[in-house]
């Protein structure tokens, strides 16, 4: 093998994994169809504890009083931090503290409780964010 040969092997190789290192983030994107149940929408009233605003998608966790008035802590799948900050969330969208209603389909894994957000509106209805969708469509 000449010189020539060899280096334009290793260059082609080096191609190659370049280029598997930026087409697997985007094959490791995952639908939530397997994850969560669009037959099982919950809706969901309670105070933010966490917002953690980071790849490959955000979380908030919200504490949820239970009729015997205890609390459960729910995980609320959001989107990428990336497709979030584009119509204008930021870590401060979402403070400790605040109350939150959600309405998304419900984990399926069994005794958890998370769900992936369809709707979500602070405590009197009014969006997260000032020109937020507030209605959601009709799913039929």
């Amino acid at each position: 093998m000449q010189p020539f040969d060899s280096l334009r092997a290793a260059l082609l190789a080096a191609a190659a994994l370049g280029a598997g290192a930026l087409l697997a983030p985007a094959s490791a994107h995952h639908a939530s169809g397997p994850f969560y149940d669009p037959e099982n929408r919950v809706e969901i009233q309670g105070t933010v504890t966490r917002f953690v605003f980071r790849n490959p998608h955000a979380y908030l966790y919200v504490d949820v009083p239970e009729a015997d008035g205890e609390a459960v802590e729910w995980q609320i799948e959001l989107g990428a931090p990336i497709s979030l900050r584009r119509i204008g969330w930021t870590l401060d969208s979402l403070t400790v503290g605040t109350v939150v209603k959600v309405t998304g389909n419900k984990s399926r894994a069994e005794g958890s409780f998370g769900l992936c957000c369809v709707r979500m509106t602070r405590e009197d209805g009014s969006p997260v964010l000032s020109g937020g969708r507030v209605e959601e469509e009709d799913v039929q």
